[in-house]
């Protein structure tokens, strides 16, 4: 070997520790078994497919309407994209702003097409969209999300109280 030299000074060689790997067997198991725990899920679920849910649209309220009645707020490709974003737009103007408070109310919400809708989760969609567990519960599974519209939007007399309560974290 080549001459070495550390913070202490020269030496002819550099000195010999023999390096050892403690438990060395244990050590490799325990982390096979992490690394084959921790990605479990990921093979286990490789390759299967979940079909995206069909919302049933055929609800009471919805087979009373005319077939030029029965158009949602926006198209169909947009609403599901960006319901969202409309509810909570919808919440803005009318809660946040105050525009709601005033009688008679001119909270009035124009869609592109030039229709004219109150802007409320319950009088407006919820009027044909009624089964809430077979049309909003499929797709928010699905993509494992929880909006909070529920507390207060869900008027089921005996449980309206406790769903609120149960959504409070």
């Amino acid at each position: 070997m080549a001459d070495y030299k550390n913070e202490f000074g020269w030496f002819a060689e550099r000195p010999g520790v023999e390096k050892k790997v403690y438990n060395k067997f244990p050590v490799l198991i325990g982390l096979v078994a992490f690394v084959i725990l921790a990605t479990a899920p990921l093979w286990l679920n490789a390759g299967r497919d979940v079909p995206p849910p069909q919302p049933s649209l055929d609800t009471p309220a919805i087979q009373k309407l005319t077939q030029q009645e029965r158009q949602c707020v926006l198209p169909l490709s947009e609403i599901r994209a960006t319901h969202m974003q409309l509810l909570i737009t919808w919440r803005d103007q009318v809660v946040r702003t105050g525009e709601g408070t005033q009688v008679p109310s001119p909270r009035v919400w124009t869609s592109p097409d030039g229709r004219k809708f109150v802007p409320s989760l319950t009088n407006t969609c919820l009027g044909c969209h009624s089964n809430k567990a077979e049309f909003c519960d499929q797709c928010h599974n699905y993509v494992a999300v929880v909006p909070n519209c529920w507390g207060c939007h869900l008027q089921e007399p005996a449980t309206a109280g406790q769903v609120a309560q149960a959504e409070v974290k």
